[in-house]
C-alpha cells in the first residue's frame, strides 16, 4: 500500500477542542448537539443546510461539538483562531441557553444515558465496540504540527513518545467516572485505550512499515479508513501532520496554548535534529506504556522514565529544570515563548484533576459544583488561583 504523506510548511499549526454541553443549572451533559449545529449554520447564510459547519463539528456523542482552527504559523495565531470559533459557537449556545464545559470525562453523567451522533462511521464503532465504545463519554485536545517530510514524519512520532507522560499529566482532569473518584488523574487515558487501535502507538523507523501496517489493518477489516487509527501520537498523511492526541480535556485557552507551545517546540527540535544527521531512537513500548499508566494514575506527581537506559524523574521537575531550559530559545525562533511559560503556571496552579478534586471538597462532594466552576473558568481564560490550594 502506498500512503502519500502531504508534506506540510514545518511546526505549522492546527487545533481541535472537544466540548461537552451542559445544563447551566444543573451541569448535566444534554444532547443537543443537532440544535446547536443547526443554528450555527443558521449563521452562515452562505452555507446550505446540508453543508458542514467550517469549525464547528459533529462528534460521536450528541452532547458534544468540536471545534477545528486552520492553519496557523504561530501559537498565539493559533489560539486566537481558536477563539474566535469559540466566540462564534457560544453565541449559538448563549441563545439555546446551554453552557460549555470541558475536561477529560464529566464528572457525573451516566455514559449508558447519551444519545449516539447520527453518523455512519460513529454507529459502525459503536456496533462494533459495544460496551467499551459506549463508554467513550471522554474529551480532548489535539494538536497538529506540519512536517515538511514524510522521512520525518515517523521519528519525530517515535520522539514525542518520550513526552508522552509529561502531555499526559499536565492535561490530566477526569479524575470522577459516574460520580465516583477513580484514583487517577485521568481516567480518560484508560477508557480511550480500550478502543480498537487506541492508545499508545507503534514503533516504525521506516515509513513502509507504517503502509504495511495500514494495510494489515485493513486487509483484516481492523479499520476501513486511515483515519480510524487512534494513536495518542499519530502521523496524519493528508493533513501533513503529526497529531498529539494524549491529551485531556483543558479548560481554558491559556492551557491549551501552553500545551501547544510545547508540542510545537518539541517537533521542531526534533526537526531540526533531523536535518542535522541525527536519528532518534524510540523508547522501548514497555517503557512508553508504563510511562502513559503513571501519568494517568498520578498525573503532576509522576515519577516517568526519561530514556532507554531507565533513568526517572518527577515529572513536573524534568520539565522544570530540563525541557523548558532546553527548548526557551526554540520557543523564541517560533514566537510562542510566554505560552511555553505557561507550561510552569499549570504546574504551579495545578491541572485540572486537582482543581476538580479540591472544589469537591470545598462542596462536600458537590460534582455540580465542580462542573460549574469549570464552566465559570472557561468563560474566564483564568488558570486555578494557586494559593487556593488548587
Amino acid at each position: 500500500m502506498n500512503i502519500e504523506f502531504s508534506s506540510s510548511e514545518q511546526s505549522t499549526l492546527g487545533l481541535e477542542w472537544e466540548l461537552a454541553l451542559v445544563d447551566p443549572g444543573t451541569g448535566d451533559l444534554v444532547s443537543v448537539a443537532p440544535a446547536v449545529l443547526k443554528a450555527a449554520l443558521a449563521r452562515r447564510p452562505e452555507l446550505g443546510v446540508e453543508d458542514e459547519h467550517p469549525f464547528i463539528k459533529r462528534e460521536l456523542l450528541e452532547n458534544t461539538v468540536e471545534l477545528v482552527t486552520g492553519v496557523n504559523r504561530a501559537v498565539p495565531e493559533a489560539v486566537e483562531d481558536l477563539g474566535r470559533c469559540l466566540a462564534e459557537l457560544r453565541a449559538v449556545t448563549d441563545e439555546l441557553g446551554v453552557e460549555l464545559f470541558c475536561a477529560g470525562s464529566h464528572p457525573f453523567s451516566g455514559t449508558q444515558l447519551q444519545s449516539v451522533s447520527d453518523k455512519e462511521r460513529y454507529q459502525r464503532l459503536i456496533d462494533r465496540t459495544q460496551w467499551w465504545g459506549q463508554q467513550m463519554l471522554i474529551y480532548g485536545v489535539h494538536v497538529h504540527v506540519g512536517v515538511d517530510s514524510v522521512h520525518k514524519a515517523l521519528p519525530v512520532v517515535n520522539g514525542l513518545t518520550y513526552y508522552l507522560p509529561h502531555f499526559q499529566a499536565l492535561s490530566a482532569s477526569s479524575p470522577y467516572w459516574n460520580g465516583e473518584d477513580t484514583g487517577y488523574a485521568s481516567q480518560r487515558a484508560l477508557m480511550f485505550q480500550q478502543l480498537p487501535t487506541a492508545g499508545t502507538p507503534w514503533s516504525f523507523t521506516e515509513w513502509s512499515e507504517f503502509e504495511r501496517y495500514v494495510e494489515d489493518m485493513m486487509h483484516t477489516g481492523v479499520v476501513d479508513l486511515l483515519n480510524e487509527i487512534r494513536w495518542d501520537i499519530r502521523p496524519v498523511p493528508n493533513l501533513g501532520t503529526v497529531e498529539m492526541r494524549v491529551c485531556d480535556g483543558l479548560t481554558t485557552l491559556r492551557e491549551i496554548g501552553a500545551v501547544t507551545a510545547l508540542t510545537q517546540c518539541l517537533v521542531e527540535e526534533f526537526s531540526r535534529r533531523i536535518d542535522a544527521g541525527e536519528t532518534v531512537e524510540p523508547m522501548q513500548p514497555w517503557f512508553v506504556k508504563e510511562n502513559k499508566w503513571r501519568a494517568a494514575r498520578y498525573g503532576l506527581d509522576a515519577i516517568v522514565i526519561l530514556d532507554r537506559e531507565g533513568n526517572e524523574e518527577l515529572v513536573t521537575d524534568h520539565l522544570r529544570n530540563t525541557v523548558l531550559p532546553r527548548l526557551r530559545p526554540i520557543a523564541e525562533d517560533l514566537g510562542c515563548s510566554d505560552e511555553l511559560e505557561d507550561v510552569l503556571a499549570i504546574i504551579d496552579a495545578g491541572a485540572g484533576y486537582q482543581r476538580q478534586r479540591w472544589m469537591a471538597e470545598q462542596t462536600s462532594g458537590d460534582l455540580t459544583a465542580v462542573v460549574l466552576d469549570g464552566v465559570a473558568r472557561m468563560r474566564s481564560n483564568e488558570l486555578p488561583d494557586a494559593a487556593a490550594g488548587h
